[in-house]
């Protein structure tokens, strides 16, 4: 079968298409005809081994794991004897993330424990595979905020792939939403349930007087100080994995001795989030924005576009099949 394989960290230049092995499942395993997938900012730091302290995960001097991937979308082609949630043809979508990675290639092997669910029926697969990693992500953040209808909730990066989740969800939750975001994604933002939107490169929102019970910074680019600022007494102030250690140490401090809380880390991937968002669309009250679909073969072209950090909402990649594969 052909996957994109990276065998050492680098520019997108390093991803290249091979012809590998297919995988062979076990007893409580199935096999995944990949239909689409994602290039996420994490697949883009996870090629690049930034920051360099990831690589004590990874692999130090090259990747353990050579086939990026962690949004997917397709249909099940085999399952192992002893699996009772899929059967041969259903249609899915989920995360690899927790077993390796694996989705730019045209088959992968996830346990049937994985987090996999089937496809809503009122999506594409490319549409299905933009769902997961972030749309989870927004949710994780937003509940670790504690959010509650008629909080005012501000999504610094809403028109990302995150952000626009970000605002769809607070949304949901019953939240005045102000986005911030560049000129060419005002209206985008405005559509997505945004009451409100200020455009970054005219206006500092921290400069506005205004304040906030959450700020939720999905790009890790936000001004701290500022937001820090901009909260509400007893508010909070969310970040993604973006966080070096100088915002971590300052988030502990703050969290320690005031009222407002700092919160970041790393979203933890659950079953029951992924039927919950996966309810959220069959209703149409979320929906994936997707930027641009690449091919397989243009993944080079794919992670070079999302490397420049101006997407909006998803890229995704749709994996071609023959019959000899």
């Amino acid at each position: 079968m052909k996957a994109i394989v990276y065998e050492k960290y680098g520019p997108p230049e390093v991803l290249k298409i091979k012809e590998v092995e297919k995988p062979v499942i076990g007893d409580n395993e199935v096999l995944i005809r990949v239909h689409a997938t994602t290039v996420t900012s994490g697949d883009v730091r996870l090629r690049k081994a930034n920051p360099f302290i990831a690589r004590f995960v990874t692999g130090l001097l090259r990747p353990r794991k050579t086939i990026l991937g962690v949004d997917i979308a397709g249909e099940i082609e085999r399952t192992g004897k002893n699996v009772k949630r899929f059967k041969k043809g259903d249609q899915i979508f989920g995360s690899t993330f927790d077993f390796g990675m694996g989705a730019y290639a045209q088959y992968t092997c996830l346990p049937e424990k994985a987090v996999l669910a089937k496809k809503p029926a009122n999506i594409t697969y490319e549409q299905a595979a933009a769902v997961f990693f972030a749309a989870h992500t927004a949710l994780h953040f937003l509940k670790k905020g504690n959010i509650k209808s008629g909080q005012k909730v501000l999504i610094y990066g809403a028109s990302g792939a995150i952000g626009t989740y970000a605002v769809q969800l607070a949304r949901y939750f019953g939240a005045e939403v102000s986005g911030v975001c560049s000129t060419a994604n005002l209206e985008l933002v405005k559509s997505l349930g945004a009451a409100s939107v200020v455009d970054y490169t005219k206006e500092d929102f921290t400069k506005s007087g205004q304040t906030y019970d959450v700020i939720f910074d999905t790009v890790g680019k936000s001004p701290f100080s500022g937001c820090v600022t901009s909260l509400k007494k007893k508010g909070i102030y969310l970040r993604t994995v973006h966080m070096s250690l100088s915002p971590i140490v300052r988030g502990l401090w703050i969290t320690m001795t005031s009222s407002k809380k700092v919160i970041g880390g790393v979203a933890t991937e659950h079953n029951e989030d992924l039927i919950f968002l996966r309810g959220l669309i069959e209703t149409g009250t979320l929906k994936p924005v997707i930027d641009r679909v690449y091919p397989i073969e243009q993944i080079v072209e794919a992670h070079r576009y999302v490397e420049k950090g101006h997407k909006k909402g998803n890229v995704v990649i749709t994996v071609e099949h023959n019959n000899k594969t």
